[in-house]
């Protein structure tokens, strides 16, 4: 989705939207999943990297500028635990019960006009 919305900085507001959101590329070199007994699943992803596409824009009371961009956060490592009931009274439900990622780098590109 689209994200739009404005911010107060200084002596006005800053007035910003970035849309067309595309994920260009997803690097997982490092994954795995086990099982907890009677408990669930563990997923772990280690040291893995997202590019993002988007367009964007910002306006203030001064001046107005757009273009194009790309974001590539890289050393993302998770840890999430899915929950199972193992009860055989209706079909199989999993959920998340906890999760934990940190991020590293973000590398942000900005080509602007005006």
């Amino acid at each position: 989705p689209d994200l739009a919305g404005h911010e107060k900085f200084g002596l006005g507001n800053v007035k910003y939207n970035i849309s067309r959101i595309h994920v260009t590329a997803v690097e997982l070199p490092s994954a795995s999943i086990s099982l907890l007994p009677g408990s669930g699943i563990k997923l772990v992803i280690g040291n893995a990297s997202l590019t993002i596409d988007m367009n964007w824009s910002i306006r203030t009371w001064m001046f107005k500028d757009s273009g194009r961009g790309t974001v590539h956060i890289s050393k993302v490592f998770v840890t999430a635990i899915f929950s199972t009931p193992l009860d055989n009274t209706g079909p199989t439900s999993i959920s998340l019960s906890s999760c934990r990622t940190t991020s590293g780098d973000v590398d942000i590109k900005l080509n602007g006009k005006t």
